[in-house]
């Protein structure tokens, strides 16, 4: 009976279904296999056989057919395209259903490959600043939280909007869940191809990318040198930490991993949100069918800011997170997420705890009985030690503090609070960037803002044959001494003739008088050459320098009066500023471009502006 109740609901599907017409094609095809059979009697023996070959009789002549021939049934299909669409009804095509979240993050493959690496090699991951991956508990990602997450995540301003809340997501963040370091040279992955050509053959890059499974027979010997290093920074950054939409390593980060002794120099955390806003808009952009980028940051940063209303234990707190969050406490956070309505809470709670390394701050604007506060071995009479990372981003270090400088609520056993906010005082750190001369000790909750100032912050040399990176006072003694035939000095107020080669991008100019670095620009456009110049400094430095350029050509002339801008390193692509644009008749027959310049101090500068 079943049987024939299905037969029945095909016949009606395929009585009340019109068939799509065809295509100019196929009607010319039946009109010449007509003309060919008739043409043809003495071969109607063998059908099969003789109607492939009229068929590819038609294809032929159809090929050879021009436009005006193949016309007539062109339009021919066009009217009865035309006309199916006028009888058939409207199809409703149902709505698809919420596909699952596709991501190339996957924590447990580096999980998988941690577990055999071998005590040298631990230690060779450590020196590259990438030391805190070895503490990796979580090995599995939940996908239904990232997908939550990813429809709360604002592209533009790189944040998260949850609770009622925009909440910012800043290198610093990446280095307390992660502990990645959060400062020192940007991540370039761009550059000429010839310059990684030979790593592309050796680690047999295609296209499509580097095989992660290349990268894993590679990783499974027992040495510990250059070629593990740059493979293990590979196969963490495809499976992990910047996975693209492919299942392959892309292979344009072989770009910063020319040389493996820098690798640990590098503002890692910046890269990582970088490339993490990348993939997410590419993805909503319909560009791929997979979610790139580090999720794990996203689902770890999520459970470290949002906190349970009821909650009376407090977790201990480990930095980086990446340390204490593992499956079994993973699972039984997603327990109590679901017991209490869900991701966010339904977003009503007001309850929000943010917790870090080195310090706690605590938001409770609903009645709480008890809040029990543990640092990670602390003991009464005894020093705190908490886990995190040092400066130089090594090695996992311990850094032990008095007990006089411990808050003092950590010492009762509980606190009772009201409607009231408590924010708990924060121990002392160092500025991060002390290697670089600064001896400035700050409250961790308030270091950003000095670090986001400080005059110490790390340049680096602008050549691009070298690596050195140090204060910009250190910069200009490094460039003076180490390259000083390799750019031009000058002195404020005073005009200085300059000419550039067609292939120069830029030349290096250092001041007599201080030893500040500019640099002057030039870029290649269809109409001519543009010229600027800028400063090789702290981006946060208030000083400026006001400066001029003159292109002359027999009586005619254009110039340029401007501000530089600080840059702590060259960059080939700066973003939107006054730039001179000159023509290239303006090109001497040298096909040199002949400039006049001057740079005014920054006294004079500041008495002119103002």
């Amino acid at each position: 009976m079943m049987l024939d109740r299905t037969r029945r609901m095909k016949k009606k599907n395929k009585e009340l279904s019109v068939p799509r017409p065809a295509c100019s094609w196929v009607y010319f095809s039946k009109d010449f296999i007509k003309e060919y059979i008739a043409s043809h009697p003495e071969s109607s023996g063998l059908k099969a056989l003789f109607f492939l070959q009229a068929t590819k009789a038609a294809s032929d002549a159809w090929k050879s057919m021009s436009h005006e021939e193949k016309e007539k049934y062109t339009r021919h299909a066009r009217e009865v395209w035309d006309c199916y669409l006028n009888k058939s009804p409207i199809h409703n095509p149902k709505p698809r259903k919420q596909t699952k979240l596709v991501t190339r993050c996957s924590p447990g493959r580096l999980f998988n490959l941690l577990q055999r690496l071998t005590p040298e090699q631990k230690d060779a991951v450590k020196s590259m600043g990438f030391g805190s991956l070895l503490g990796l508990r979580c090995r599995t990602l939940r996908r239904s939280l990232c997908h939550w997450l990813l429809e709360r995540f604002n592209t533009t301003n790189c944040s998260l909007e949850i609770c009622n809340e925009c909440i910012p997501l800043t290198p610093k963040d990446v280095e307390i869940v992660m502990g990645l370091s959060a400062s020192g040279k940007d991540v370039v992955n761009s550059g000429p191809d010839d310059l990684i050509s030979d790593l592309r053959n050796s680690y047999n890059a295609t296209n499509h990318g580097i095989s992660v499974r290349l990268l894993e027979e590679r990783l499974a010997g027992p040495e510990a040198g250059e070629d593990f290093r740059r493979s293990f920074v590979l196969y963490a950054l495809g499976t992990l930490l910047s996975p693209t939409a492919r299942l392959d390593v892309s292979p344009s980060f072989l770009h910063f991993l020319t040389n493996m002794d820098l690798v640990h120099q590098y503002n890692w955390g910046k890269f990582l949100l970088d490339r993490l806003v990348r993939e997410v808009t590419r993805f909503r952009q319909g560009r791929q069918q997979a979610v790139g980028g580090c999720l794990l940051f996203l689902q770890l940063f999520y459970y470290e800011i949002i906190s349970f209303e009821d909650s009376s234990a407090f977790v201990p707190t480990i930095v980086p997170c990446l340390f204490y969050w593992g499956e079994e406490e993973i699972t039984e956070r997603e327990k109590r997420e679901k017991e209490l309505g869900g991701y966010g809470f339904g977003e009503d709670s007001e309850f929000v705890l943010i917790r870090n390394a080195l310090a706690l701050q605590v938001i409770y604007k609903e009645k709480c009985h008890r809040l029990e506060s543990e640092y990670r071995g602390y003991q009464d009479g005894q020093k705190i030690s908490i886990l995190g990372t040092g400066i130089e981003y090594g090695p996992v270090l311990e850094q032990e503090f008095d007990q006089d400088n411990v808050p003092d609520f950590l010492k009762n056993e509980s606190l009772d609070c009201g409607d009231v906010e408590v924010v708990v005082e924060s121990i002392k750190v160092p500025c991060q960037n002390r290697e670089y001369g600064c001896n400035e000790t700050l409250d961790y909750m308030t270091c950003n803002d000095h670090e986001a100032t400080c005059i110490y912050a790390p340049c680096a040399c602008p050549l691009q044959d070298c690596n050195y990176v140090g204060s910009s006072e250190q910069l200009a003694l490094h460039f003076s001494s180490r390259h000083w035939d390799s750019g031009r000095r000058f002195k404020y107020n005073y005009p200085l003739t300059i000419s550039l080669h067609t292939d120069e991008r830029y030349l290096v100019l250092q001041a007599e008088e201080d030893g500040v670095l500019f640099v002057l620009n030039k870029g290649t456009e269809s109409l001519g050459n543009t010229v600027m110049i800028t400063c090789v400094g702290p981006s946060s430095s208030k000083e400026r320098f006001s400066y001029d350029i003159v292109s002359s050509k027999g009586s005619s002339s254009l110039s340029l009066k401007s501000m530089t801008k600080n840059f702590p390193q060259w960059m080939e692509d700066f973003p939107p500023m006054d730039f001179l644009m000159i023509p290239s008749h303006f090109l001497a027959s040298s096909r040199q471009l002949n400039l006049d310049i001057c740079i005014w101090n920054s006294k004079e500068c500041n008495a002119e502006y103002s």
